[in-house]
């Protein structure tokens, strides 16, 4: 059965950052508490100002929050000023995976991609998920391009 996917509300943050911080790699990056630091609801101000920022949620039949990811719209001058679209921020809770969740927000990305005149989907996954890997390779995606990073310090 098809989930409702909409775009989140300020009220959504807590539990999307809860499960940005479920995980190994979430739990050394993320500062989840109650209440959510500030930070969060000031980032989450950022995004929805930001017309080529989209930041969803997908509820369960009882319209909780149960998956989250973010799509980003890059214009650039290559591809003949193309769209890039970019998904980042994956997660979906942990009592949900393996039902499909990940799947109908995916599908939802892509579409909302081609009606924003993308010509590429894109995204990263880190080496340290290889089931997050074969997810994505099970979607269609490529490892196309080697991806690397530069951390700043904050």
């Amino acid at each position: 059965m098809s989930k409702i996917i909409r775009p989140a509300i300020k009220e959504d943050i807590p539990l999307i950052v809860e499960m940005l911080a479920d995980d190994s790699l979430g739990a050394l990056r993320e500062d989840y508490q109650e209440p959510l630091p500030q930070k969060y609801y000031d980032a989450f101000d950022r995004i929805v100002a930001d017309v080529n920022q989209e930041l969803v949620v997908i509820l369960n039949e009882f319209k909780e929050v149960i998956g989250t990811l973010q799509l980003s719209f890059i214009p650039y001058l290559t591809y003949q000023g193309g769209i890039r679209a970019q998904i980042e921020a994956v997660r979906v809770q942990k009592s949900y995976r393996g039902l499909g969740i990940g799947q109908q927000l995916f599908e939802w990305a892509i579409e909302r991609a081609k009606e924003k005149g993308a010509h590429v989907v894109q995204l990263t996954t880190d080496k340290k998920r290889p089931e997050a890997l074969r997810f994505y390779e099970n979607l269609g995606f490529r490892a196309s391009h080697e991806g690397m990073k530069l951390h700043l310090a904050n």
